[in-house]
């Protein structure tokens, strides 16, 4: 493992008071920024950690592991990124595209790894995946939408309209909106959308979308996210079943899901924390979009709704909830 420079720096400090300069010089920073603590950002982080650990980082031994959360405002999201910049952290880490935004807004100069970003170069975090140029590189969870609209049509062959709602203030939130457009269209669907700037917006907004659409689609946005038993209470009280861009809305009462398992998404992050760790430049880390997805089965919420989920989805879930 290379030296951090922290450690390095903080040696001639050391001798001077005793403390062991071997245990400094082996420590290693990392500092993460989330932009709101939902349960898959949540796994991410935790993946995040344990891949650190299984390569032999240890918190509190060789690990300072440093972690907060911006409650959904990316205002509070700037204040961490101008923190951790001025403790000058060996790396830094943003987990969701307003976290990673305020992190490479910060600092030109320390290694920046994102992830659970939707659309990198669209959130101008990168301006190439293959070669990125700067200080900045990671993971994409690029959500496999058009996958997602045809699992509707699967669920639901009649289905004409598909209800979304999101934040139009989250870029990743955008894009993601922007393919559903796309997919829904060629697939002759219409879409129908209800904004919500903050948590608190996001369940008024699907009680109106869940009267207009036969099914809503629950998009990885931070803002829906952290808010999903409140669309998907809206979506029950109008007998609309909610089909999940993550798996990790199934125990929240989505009907099916087909999204990443943002465990193994964080796993895949420490590999680029790790390679910076050990002194590889970031322009040598492509850009790339996650490994790995799942499609998750509520049995009993579809039963709740009346609907039979056909054998044709039961045979490729990875998980079916009862």
């Amino acid at each position: 493992m290379k030296v951090p420079k922290l450690a390095t720096l903080a040696c001639a400090a050391a001798l001077s008071v005793g403390v062991s300069v071997t245990a400094l010089a082996e420590t290693a920073t990392v500092a993460v920024s989330q932009i709101v603590e939902h349960p898959a950002l949540d796994a991410a982080r935790n993946g995040l950690l344990d891949g650190l650990k299984a390569k032999g980082y240890t918190p509190g031994e060789n690990l300072d592991f440093k972690y907060q959360t911006a409650q959904g405002n990316p205002a509070i999201a700037v204040q961490i990124a101008r923190q951790y910049v001025g403790e000058q952290p060996d790396v830094l880490v943003g987990i969701a595209t307003p976290s990673a935004q305020a992190l490479a807004a910060a600092t030109k100069d320390i290694p920046i790894i994102f992830t659970a970003v939707t659309d990198p170069v669209g959130a101008k975090l990168v301006k190439n995946m293959d070669a990125p140029s700067g200080n900045v590189t990671g993971l994409s969870d690029l959500s496999p939408v058009a996958q997602h609209v045809a699992l509707a049509k699967e669920l639901l062959p009649e289905l004409t309209t598909i209800g979304v709602v999101y934040n139009p203030g989250e870029a990743n939130a955008v894009t993601l909106v922007e393919l559903l457009r796309e997919a829904a269209n060629a697939q002759g669907i219409k879409v129908v959308e209800g904004t919500a700037l903050k948590s608190a917006d996001v369940q008024s907004a699907a009680q109106v979308v869940a009267t207009q659409a036969d099914v809503i689609y629950a998009p990885t946005d931070n803002t829906v996210a952290s808010a999903i038993d409140g669309l998907i209470a809206a979506a029950n009280s109008a007998d609309t079943p909610v089909i999940g861009g993550s798996t990790s809305y199934i125990p929240n009462g989505a009907v099916v899901a087909l999204g990443f398992d943002y465990y193994s998404v964080g796993v895949q992050t420490s590999d680029y924390v790790a390679a910076v760790l050990e002194g590889k430049p970031v322009s040598s880390l492509p850009a790339k979009v996650a490994l790995g997805s799942d499609l998750a089965v509520n049995r009993a919420a579809a039963n709740r709704l009346g609907i039979t989920v056909p054998d044709t989805i039961l045979d490729r879930a990875a998980r079916i909830q009862d």
